[in-house]
């Protein structure tokens, strides 16, 4: 049986927080996502767009982020 991947750590109490709800996620894409979400939401950046979340959290482009948001169940 082939173990499902980790998914990649945050900050500490972003990810302790999240913790809780990794559960409801599918997949641990839809999970990471969710927590990138919380980062951007935490963050100082000016605007809290989804290619602003996306950049300050390492991302290559919004796309994860905005599948999540309009597809995740």
């Amino acid at each position: 049986m082939v173990m499902p991947r980790q998914p990649a750590p945050t900050v500490g109490f972003i990810d302790d927080y999240c913790a809780a709800y990794q559960d409801i996620f599918p997949e641990v894409r839809s999970f990471e996502s969710f927590k990138y979400l919380h980062v951007g939401m935490m963050s100082e950046i000016k605007r809290k767009s989804l290619p602003a979340i996306a950049k300050i959290v390492g991302l290559d482009n919004e796309q994860p982020l905005h599948h999540f948001l309009t597809e995740s169940p």
